[in-house]
């Protein structure tokens, strides 16, 4: 039986479990929090994802916790409606075959897809990685040092894998100019069932999205270079705060629920670009290896 240790419980890391387990593998799931994360962004579901997903027998489970949007509609500062269009052409263009859903949903999803076939380690990451001529020497930093046949780096932007086994993020990133935060709120007023709205204003937008659970998700996306972007979460809301508390629409009654909120998704639109993606028995895959 051959092993492997996958880095990240995301999205590509437990995909690659299921089918590393269906090739007579014998996978580890390491994952540096201490249990799935929640929360996120939203993302379009369709093509080839879409098809390994029935390949895995999922899409049951999948068109059940995800949402099929009716209306893309771009709003003015006092909430007008100024442009958009119906999401139909969507499922026009994919044969039906489209849904959208939270990140955590997915990753939840496929993560019980393997869960009882499939050793998996929270709370922990890797250290150190040594290659050897029939193995990976892996240090942790709470597990014993363990060894593995392949090591694979599924650990997304900031990989820890990517930098032991090919060198800091720094020689691989291209930063787009731009940053992302994502957070939810309960009881929200008001809800638009099904409908992505968007308000912008040059160099930045806010888009809200109705959930289940009486949740609603907001989405800031806005110009930023990477020496701007603060590490703790006061100073995250508070850059945010300054960016749109000026704006229209409902800026100022979101960043209220942003103040309140205790778990908030920032980060820079960064895409990985790298010559290789394995180097002997040390692999990359998904954002890990080429974000975005």
């Amino acid at each position: 039986m051959r092993t492997a240790l996958i880095s990240g419980a995301g999205i590509a890391g437990p995909a690659l479990a299921y089918w590393l387990k269906a090739a007579d593998f014998e996978p580890t799931l390491v994952e540096r929090a201490p249990a799935l994360r929640q929360g996120g962004y939203v993302i379009d579901f369709w093509g080839l994802g879409y098809d390994l997903a029935e390949r895995m027998g999922l899409l049951g489970d999948i068109n059940r916790v995800g949402y099929h949007m009716r209306e893309m509609r771009i709003v003015d500062g006092g909430g007008r409606s100024v442009a958009g269009f119906g999401a139909e052409i969507f499922s026009e263009l994919t044969a039906g075959r489209y849904v959208t859903l939270q990140r955590s949903d997915l990753s939840r999803l496929l993560f019980e897809r393997s869960q009882g076939q499939v050793e998996s380690i929270f709370g922990d990451t890797i250290v150190a990685l040594e290659e050897q001529a029939d193995c990976v020497r892996v240090r942790f930093e709470r597990e014993r040092e363990r060894r593995f046949d392949l090591v694979i780096g599924a650990d997304g932007l900031h990989s820890r894998t990517r930098a032991l086994a090919f060198g800091p993020q720094s020689g691989f990133e291209k930063h787009l100019g731009y940053a992302v935060a994502a957070f939810e709120a309960r009881g929200y007023r008001p809800r638009d069932e099904d409908i992505y709205l968007m308000y912008g204003r040059p160099g930045r937008m806010l888009g809200r999205f109705t959930l289940r659970d009486d949740r609603t998700l907001f989405l800031f996306v806005f110009l930023s270079t990477r020496e701007e972007l603060p590490t703790t979460m006061d100073a995250q809301k508070a850059l945010l705060d300054d960016l749109y508390r000026h704006d229209g629409w409902e800026c100022r009654k979101i960043l209220a629920e942003l103040e309140r909120t205790e778990s908030l998704y920032f980060d820079s639109v960064t895409q990985i670009r790298m010559q290789n993606w394995s180097r002997g028995r040390i692999a990359l895959v998904g954002d890990a290896a080429f974000c975005v």
